[in-house]
């Protein structure tokens, strides 16, 4: 089991940054592969980015490419979610997913395909 809980979300203005943090605990291993995903009001859950545990491969989705950047770090079991150059848009609440992907491949952009959850956090900006 996988136990996932995110913080870090909050009020920022249009050009702004904040951090997300995703804590991760429980049975960890290298063949996990770890998203975030976003939820706007009224809209679907949408894939934005994900990284490998082990090897530290990472995938962005286009909207967020260049201002996010997705990063882990194994010793804190913690995967991070640096976002930049916020926009109005961005507004929504932020989930961390986890999945074990064993050898097959490891990038998946639906949710309903990562095992693991947390419980979000919401991200405002303001314009």
């Amino acid at each position: 089991q996988v136990q996932l809980v995110e913080s870090g979300g909050g009020l920022v203005q249009a050009g702004g940054s904040l951090r997300l943090s995703c804590a991760a605990s429980g049975r960890i291993f290298s063949s996990h592969a770890m998203g975030w995903f976003r939820q706007a009001p009224g809209k679907e859950r949408k894939f934005v980015a994900a990284i490998t545990w082990r090897g530290g491969i990472t995938y962005h989705e286009d909207s967020v490419k260049g201002r996010f950047t997705i990063s882990r770090d194994n010793a804190k079991n913690t995967v991070y979610l640096q976002m930049n150059s916020l926009k109005p848009e961005d507004t929504a609440v932020y989930y961390c997913a986890a999945r074990y992907f064993g050898g097959g491949d490891w990038l998946r952009r639906l949710w309903s395909e990562y095992t693991y959850t947390g419980q979000g956090t919401q991200v405002t900006v303001s314009s």
